[in-house]
């Protein structure tokens, strides 16, 4: 089994083109239920008994979406396994997950993101840097991984475009404002003094990154996380600020001032319209919102 397991590993990394999260998370659930079932030796020999008893230990431990996830990375495993003709039949297909309900993501309203992307002023030492993190997650919706992954190249200033790798190793091309293009370009100078004081202090350095740290290296996303949130909290905000509320915030912005599904799709890099699809719910509240509070027989009397 564990054989099996790190062929799976192998070809999520490399024939999938997954992220090192992605991949570790998906090897996580596996090696769970494995723990679970204990003297198993051979993926042949697991039953749809055996899955729903898995499924039925999670109860009362896990979210629903927990154990959906769980689910979700068994049945890539047994696909896998059916295609190299490791088991004969798919023990999930007789295995149904639990109701996940509608997820509706959290946003920011246009006063708030303006309120956030303003924030940094002259007293923080990288003021530049935050700048340019905000603005650019607001203005292209990218994932804070793409975020962190994004190299100077990748930003063309002439199209005002950037190229972004996301899941599955997919790329595309992602429109950039202008208030993001200047504070990147802003932000640019001390970059390379950051990069040039890491190589005088005898360490690799790496001029390729977009953003670095005080220490002259990449980015982690944990640390545009924590940026993000003492912005937000800093801006008043009183909801918790994420890089992933920006992404929302891009979208569902985008839809409120007109911008059709298919778009914001392939701008987002979402592989279905049904994820998409999820912030019309907040866009069909606004718009009930507004109706509500302009037509003139909207209430009832």
């Amino acid at each position: 089994m564990i054989k099996t397991i790190e062929k799976f590993v192998k070809w999520l990394e490399t024939e999938k083109g997954y992220s090192i999260h992605t991949v570790n998370g998906y090897r996580s659930d596996i090696e769970g239920f494995c723990a679970h079932l204990g003297t198993i030796c051979s993926p042949s020999e697991i039953s749809a008994v055996q899955i729903r008893s898995f499924i039925a230990s999670l109860h009362g431990q896990c979210s629903a979406t927990t154990v959906a996830r769980k689910l979700s990375a068994l049945r890539t495993f047994f696909r896998f396994c059916l295609q190299r003709k490791i088991v004969k039949h798919d023990p999930l297909t007789a295995v149904s997950g639990p109701k996940t309900g509608q997820y509706i993501p959290v946003f920011l309203t246009v006063d708030e993101t303006f309120a956030l992307l303003d924030t940094p002023n002259e007293t923080d030492r990288f003021m530049f840097r935050d700048r340019a993190i905000l603005e650019l997650l607001y203005s292209t919706g990218i994932r804070v991984s793409e975020l962190v992954s994004r190299n100077v190249e990748d930003l063309d200033f002439g199209e005002e475009v950037l190229t972004v790798r996301g899941k599955g190793n997919k790329e595309r091309l992602v429109p950039v404002g202008r208030p993001a293009m200047e504070a990147v370009r802003i932000w640019l100078p001390q970059r390379m003094q950051l990069i040039k004081a890491r190589a005088g202090r005898g360490r690799q350095a790496d001029d390729k990154p977009m953003f670095v740290n005080t220490r002259g290296s990449r980015l982690t996303s944990r640390s545009v996380e924590r940026i993000v949130k003492s912005y937000g909290e800093r801006a008043g905000i009183t909801q918790i600020v994420t890089p992933h509320a920006l992404r929302h915030s891009f979208a569902t912005h985008l839809l409120e001032m007109g911008a059709d599904l298919r778009s914001v799709q392939e701008l987002l890099g979402h592989v279905s319209l049904s994820t998409t699809q999820r912030y019309t719910h907040l866009t069909l509240d606004h718009l009930a919102d507004v109706y509500d509070k302009a037509h003139p027989l909207s209430k009832k009397m």
